[in-house]
């Protein structure tokens, strides 16, 4: 039901605790339907992760996740062989109880998440969190992947995808991606919401805010992004910081309760020394204006 129509697939987000724009929407039922990969880029913290968590929940299926990192390799993003249960084999091979040419059968493959997805005869969302981390040549080793949904593996063969997994890949922009891989993937650009759109985030994922409280909140956050900072807080900032300020009790802000709770919104020292200055009590009462 939720893939009837973009609209309903909207509403099905919605429930699953994500909020998308129109654009995002479409993105994704496009994605689904024709079983194309969606590359999702924007800064960190707009809901690239989140989304792919919420379609995996909508669709009930599970999700994997390869989170990417420099250094990435095979062993880690699709399979190792398991060298000490091979080496029991070995020894019983010796004495004569097991077969040594079964040594490189799957049962001794420790499977990654690239490989469970492929095998996988459930649905499966497989979230390739933050590909642009990864090392070119890991961007490459993809290309096989989402073009063909298979994996190679010499000691056995090609493993071919029984049931096709819906692939979400994130991009924070650290570097720019190949063309070969963008081909083979629908893309889509998640900015930062507008603010109203923010302040409806905010108050569905934390519901304990006040309707004021949850204004303001998203109000500062956008003024800071306005602001020359080495690293602008995105929409998960707002919500960490939202919890923060519910914790503390705060019903709206006052500069004396954001300068102690900065540290749930910026993240650099450099960013939070800026703010604490003039700039601060300016953002604040801008933000108790709206």
């Amino acid at each position: 039901m939720p893939l009837s129509s973009i609209d309903r697939l909207e509403s099905a987000l919605t429930d699953a605790g994500y909020l998308p724009d129109r654009g995002l929407s479409t993105a994704l039922f496009v994605s689904l339907k024709i079983g194309k990969p969606l590359l999702l880029e924007g800064e960190a913290g707009v809901g690239k992760t989140e989304a792919a968590k919420a379609v995996a929940s909508l669709l009930g299926a599970r999700l994997i996740r390869l989170q990417c990192y420099e250094g990435l390799d095979v062993s880690q993003a699709v399979y190792e062989w398991n060298y000490a249960r091979q080496l029991l084999h070995i020894r019983a091979a010796q004495d004569g109880t097991v077969d040594e040419a079964e040594l490189f059968g799957s049962d001794f493959l420790i499977r990654r998440p690239l490989l469970e997805a492929v095998e996988s005869e459930e649905p499966v969302v497989l979230l390739i969190d933050e590909i642009d981390r990864a090392d070119e040549e890991f961007e490459a080793f993809l290309l096989e992947t989402l073009s063909d949904f298979q994996i190679t593996i010499p000691e056995i063969g090609t493993i071919t995808a029984k049931r096709q997994p819906h692939v979400i890949l994130t991009s924070n922009r650290m570097r720019e991606l190949h063309d070969a891989l963008k081909r083979r993937c629908l893309f889509h650009w998640i900015g930062h919401p507008a603010l109203d759109r923010e302040v409806e985030i905010v108050k569905m994922r934390v519901p304990e805010a006040s309707a004021r409280l949850a204004a303001q909140a998203a109000a500062f956050v956008a003024g800071l992004r306005e602001l020359d900072l080495a690293k602008p807080p995105g929409l998960a900032e707002t919500i960490d910081w939202t919890q923060a300020l519910v914790a503390l009790g705060t019903q709206e802000l006052d500069s004396a309760v954001v300068e102690q709770t900065l540290g749930a919104v910026l993240k650099y020292h450099e960013d939070v020394l800026a703010v604490r200055d003039e700039t601060l009590a300016g953002l604040v009462a801008q933000a108790r204006a709206r």
